[in-house]
């Protein structure tokens, strides 16, 4: 049986879910809409011309990153302009495992411990 532990990052010393963070950024839509908010601030009409969706299933992506924490809403009249938050891609890329030194790149690309490898 594999044990399986919860993946955390800190950011200023607060623990974020890491698995979270990358379920929430790991949907393509949400990644569509990650990159597109990348370049700057963009309301929900120019989000549906890049990410093509129906306006309810945008609607769902949206939250889904709102409440990750890695997109602001702001509204305006009756459009909401969206941003990434402050600090969102540096959360994601704490969130990422990182390679320790201990560890090696195996034949296939896979990532071994060196502590298992016989010689």
């Amino acid at each position: 049986m594999v044990e399986s532990t919860l993946l955390e990052a800190t950011i200023d010393g607060t623990p974020i879910d890491a698995a979270a963070l990358l379920a929430a950024a790991g949907d393509p839509h949400r990644l569509r809409i990650l990159r597109t908010l990348s370049s700057g601030a963009a309301c929900v009409c120019d989000l549906q011309t890049q990410v093509p969706l129906a306006p309810n299933l945008l609607s769902y992506h949206l939250r889904v990153l709102r409440e990750a924490g890695l997109i602001v809403g702001t509204r305006r009249g009756r459009w909401v302009d969206y941003a990434l938050a402050e600090g969102a891609l540096d959360r994601l890329h704490a969130s990422i495992p990182q390679v320790g030194p201990e560890s090696a790149t195996g034949e296939a690309g896979c990532v071994v411990d060196r502590s298992e490898c016989a010689q």
